[in-house]
């Protein structure tokens, strides 16, 4: 890499092509530069053994080893956010201290709050690179993708593994599931306010310890989620 950089990654994947979506996303980063991309998670022992490295972008499922294998067999190994297409392996991968875990296709906006963890970790006094600054997100539905200005968007709802996304001019039905959404939105703006449902702060007009009102729909609190909601909104 040409750029002059702070920290140094590697990418590991057996998809040469999540190899470039992710090693372009890191392109759009001032102070983290690629120093090896690799298909072969063995193939990467080398550099690892050999220079400093501060991150590493893994995948699991792979040929010959996995990536859970693979960095339990490094002695001290660089933080790692994980990059995968399954979920079920998300509990294992925190219970070997991953910064995060990442399920394709992966956002860039997803992209970036798991490079904020990675920052607030390495320089917690730093100012994160900024979901604030965010002005959209793009959400495909009905085969088309759309982008969404984010002080447009109202609430959305959960349908299980869709996701209703009600802004000021239309609803989109998303084939996302409501944590998956969450991660992509700037959560200083967003709130959840119950299993099924997530509120922009900016659009609710009345609030009490049993609903919120946006645009004159009254949405419900969630028990769990009250002392949070009502503390936050207050």
């Amino acid at each position: 890499m040409n750029k002059k950089s702070t920290y140094s990654c590697i990418i590991i994947d057996d998809e040469p092509i999540a190899l470039r979506v992710i090693g372009g996303y890191i392109e759009k980063i001032d102070d983290i530069a690629v120093v090896g991309s690799f298909t072969n998670a063995l193939d990467a022992l080398k550099i690892l053994r050999n220079q400093k490295v501060d991150l590493i972008f893994l995948d699991i499922e792979m040929p010959g080893i996995n990536g859970l294998d693979f960095l339990k067999s490094i002695p001290q190994p660089p933080m790692v956010i994980f990059t995968t297409a399954y979920r079920n392996y998300a509990a294992e991968a925190f219970d070997v201290d991953a910064l995060d875990y990442l399920v394709k296709p992966i956002p860039f906006e997803r992209f970036l709050k798991a490079i904020n963890k990675f920052y607030d970790t390495v320089k917690p006094a730093a100012v994160n690179i900024a979901l604030h600054e965010q002005k959209h997100i793009v959400l495909k539905s009905d085969k088309k993708n759309y982008k969404v200005d984010i002080d447009d968007i109202l609430f959305i709802e959960s349908m299980d593994d869709y996701v209703k996304v009600h802004t000021t001019q239309k609803t989109l039905v998303c084939y996302l599931r409501l944590t998956g959404i969450e991660a992509m939105l700037d959560n200083s703006q967003f709130i959840r306010i119950h299993r099924a449902y997530i509120v922009n702060k900016k659009r609710i007009s009345i609030f009490t310890h049993a609903f919120v009102q946006v645009n004159n729909q009254q949405l419900p609190i969630g028990r769990s989620y009250r002392d949070e909601v009502v503390k936050r909104l207050e």
